[in-house]
């Protein structure tokens, strides 16, 4: 569970960060407009690598939001991105540090999208946020984690504000399956933009 160092960059004509409800019905076309508008204002072009980092643990249902959709994506071919943090090889706080190592061993160039679960306000439970800067995985828990990315994507999965650890593991498994389906499919529609804009260029 993450929150962001709102490290952000004034270039960029979107706002700094969109929230998008799950259950709009142009909840993906929003998703994928914005950040496609972003990864533009990172110089993302036809020679960037996008590195996809989902944070999370599937010991906890709330927190299982990131390795849920790094394995959507990783079932899906020919989408282009670079993708670390499945359910079979997630990326949490134990291996944190040693995941950022190779990544930037492996991808120097590349940019990097944060997703991770977070907890909020009742009225924004199952919403996705995206914004510009980086994350602190497990801020929201009060673990000192290295921040990751130039861009973040979180899911609001619960109420937070107190015992935050419960408050995760009584997470119902369909907020955070809606969530990763949006955000599976906002990705997926962003590089076909992403790929379109490169090819008319």
């Amino acid at each position: 569970m993450s929150v962001n160092l709102n490290n952000i960059q004034p270039q960029s004509v979107v706002p700094q960060k969109t929230r998008i409800n799950a259950e709009d019905a142009f909840a993906v076309d929003i998703f994928s407009m914005d950040l496609t508008n972003r990864l533009k204002g990172c110089g993302v072009n036809s020679d960037c690598e996008v590195v996809i980092v989902c944070i999370g643990t599937d010991r906890s249902t709330g927190d299982c939001l990131g390795p849920l959709v790094g394995t959507k994506l990783t079932n899906i071919p020919g989408h282009g991105f670079t993708v670390y943090g499945t359910l079979d090889d997630p990326v949490h706080a134990s291996n944190m540090a040693d995941k950022l190592q190779q990544i930037s061993n492996n991808h120097p160039d590349s940019v990097i999208i944060a997703i991770d679960a977070c907890l909020g306000h009742m009225e924004n439970v199952g919403c996705v946020n995206i914004g510009d800067g980086a994350l602190l995985p497990g801020a929201g828990v009060n673990k000192s984690l290295p921040a990751v990315g130039q861009l973040h994507i979180t899911g609001v999965v619960n109420v937070g504000g107190f015992m935050e650890y419960l408050v995760l593991q009584n997470t119902r498994l369909n907020i955070v399956m809606r969530l990763a389906n949006l955000i599976r499919d906002g990705l997926i529609k962003t590089s076909y933009l992403i790929n379109k804009t490169r090819t008319s260029c």
